[in-house]
C-alpha cells in the first residue's frame, strides 16, 4: 500500500475497482483496512463489496488458504488513524509502510503470491523509522541476497536500466566499474529478450559530457571504464553500443532504433523516462530470483487524498509484473522453445 500517508492507498483503491486490472489478475493488497476506508471517503472512491479482508494472523496461518475469485487485502492493523495525517513526513508511516513490504515479501518467499508490485514509500520516514535503506531496490536486493542487480524504468516509449541508483551524483565515478557496467547490461538484454522474444539493441551512455570527448573531459571513466565494458558485452554476443553520447542518446531516430538504454546514474536516465513515459513508465527490479514491478513516482505529498493522483502508472506496474511471471515461467520451462 506504500506510505498511508501518501497517493499509494487512494491509487490502490483505483486499482481495486478497475476492471481491466481485476480481469486479469489478482490483487491482494498488504495494508491497513482503516486507512483504506479513511482515503475511500475522502476521495469517494468505494472498496469493491467482494474484497475479501483476512487479518495478517490468518493469512501467516498455513492452513490458511485464501479465495482465489476476489480480491484480497491482508490487514496488518499497523496504522494509529486518529493521528494520520495526509501529506506529511511520519516515522510510523514509514514504520508501516516498511512492515507492509516485508509481508508482502514474506508472501512471495513462501510461494503464496506471484509477483509484488509496491506502491510509493517516503525514504525520509523508513529512515526516521530506524530502517535505514536508500529505497525499495536495495531492500529487494538484499534480501534475495543478489549477486548482482539494478533498477529499470521500463516503458513503451524507453527503457533505462541504471549502474549506480540512489547515491550522491558526486559519488558515482567510484562507484563504476567495468564489472558492473557489464552485469547492468546483461540483466537489461535479458529482461528485454523474455519480454520481447528477440535480442534488444542496447546503448551504452557515456559519464561525463560528449561521452568523454576522447578524454578531453572527465577522468578516464569512457576509456578505462565503459569501454572495456562495451567490447566484453559485444564479445559475449549481445546487440551493445557505446558509449554514446548522453545528449544526443535520446533523440527521437535514437530512440526508435533502441531498446534499452544503460545509464550511468540516477537523473541520466529517470529525466527522460519521466520526460517522456511518465504516466506508463515501471519501476522494476532486475537480478532477483522474484518478481517486484512498482510505479515510477514518489508519494506525492502534495496532492495526497485529494482525489487527483493517476493512476496509470500501477496500473501499467501491476500489467508488467503479470508479463513478468509468464515470461520468466516460458524462459525456464523444459519445453520453452
Amino acid at each position: 500500500m506504500g506510505d498511508p500517508a501518501g497517493v499509494g492507498p487512494e491509487l490502490i483503491l483505483r486499482a481495486l475497482d478497475e476492471p481491466l486490472v481485476n480481469d486479469l489478475h489478482q490483487l491482494i493488497v498488504f495494508g491497513d483496512l482503516r486507512v483504506l476506508e479513511l482515503v475511500s471517503a475522502q476521495v469517494a472512491a468505494p472498496l469493491p463489496s467482494n474484497l475479501a479482508v483476512i487479518p495478517t494472523e490468518t493469512w501467516v496461518d498455513p492452513k490458511f488458504h485464501p479465495p482465489v475469485s476476489q480480491p484480497v487485502l491482508v490487514d496488518l492493523h499497523n496504522v494509529d488513524v486518529t493521528r494520520l495525517e495526509p501529506g506529511r513526513v511520519d516515522r510510523e508511516c514509514g514504520r508501516a509502510s516498511f512492515q507492509f513490504i516485508e509481508a508482502a515479501i514474506e508472501a512471495i518467499e513462501s510461494g503464496r503470491i506471484d509477483a509484488i508490485t509496491t506502491a510509493p514509500i517516503c525514504k525520509e520516514a523508513w529512515m526516521l523509522a530506524g530502517y535505514h535503506y536508500p529505497g525499495h531496490t536495495e531492500l529487494f536486493a538484499e534480501r534475495a541476497a543478489a549477486q548482482r542487480w539494478c533498477m529499470m524504468q521500463y516503458s513503451k516509449e524507453i527503457t533505462c536500466a541504471f549502474v549506480t541508483v540512489h547515491i550522491a551524483f558526486a559519488d558515482v565515478p567510484q562507484q563504476l566499474s567495468t564489472r558492473r557496467i557489464v552485469d547492468t547490461i546483461e540483466l537489461l538484454a535479458d529482461t528485454l529478450h523474455m519480454l520481447r522474444r528477440r535480442k534488444p539493441r542496447i546503448v551504452v551512455l557515456g559519464l561525463n559530457p560528449h561521452a568523454g570527448e576522447g578524454g578531453l573531459f572527465g577522468y578516464g571513466e569512457e576509456e578505462q571504464i565503459i569501454a572495456p565494458a562495451v567490447s566484453e558485452a559485444v564479445n559475449n554476443g549481445l546487440l551493445v553500443e557505446g558509449p554514446v553520447p548522453p545528449d544526443t542518446a535520446f533523440l527521437p531516430t535514437k530512440r526508435q532504433e533502441t531498446d534499452g538504454y544503460v545509464c550511468m546514474y540516477h537523473d541520466q536516465g529517470h529525466i527522460p523516462v519521466k520526460a517522456l513515459a511518465f504516466e506508463s513508465a515501471v519501476n522494476t527490479t532486475l537480478g532477483i530470483d522474484l518478481v517486484r514491478t512498482s510505479v515510477d513516482h514518489g508519494t506525492a505529498f502534495d496532492i495526497a487524498w485529494q482525489g487527483k493522483a493517476q493512476p496509470s502508472s500501477l496500473f501499467a506496474a501491476i500489467q508488467l509484473a503479470g508479463e513478468l511471471v509468464i515470461a520468466r515461467r516460458n524462459r525456464d520451462s523444459p519445453t520453452a522453445s
